[in-house]
């Protein structure tokens, strides 16, 4: 049962990259951010500058977070609706 867990997890992974960033809606692919790690089903799709710039990113100094008034749960509500649709 463990692999079948892993592939659904991989699957979602695939799905969550091919969307847009859920912070500022670049176009995919996006990066998989894992708001709590080895949980594949927290993942948030996030462009490269949202999610690791310097400036902008997550693992910055979250102007871009910021400006958008968004933090993490914010971003895996914006990937969840955008999943479903």
């Amino acid at each position: 049962m463990n692999n079948r867990l892993s592939a659904k997890g991989r699957a979602h992974l695939r799905r969550v990259k091919a969307l847009p960033c859920s912070v500022c809606d670049a176009p995919a692919p996006s990066e998989a951010h894992h708001i709590k790690q080895g949980r594949q089903f927290t993942a948030v799709a996030l462009c490269e500058s949202c999610h690791r710039g310097a400036l902008m990113g997550l693992h910055g100094q979250r102007r871009m977070w910021a400006l958008k008034k968004m933090d993490e749960l914010d971003a895996l509500a914006v990937t969840v609706e955008r999943l479903l649709r």
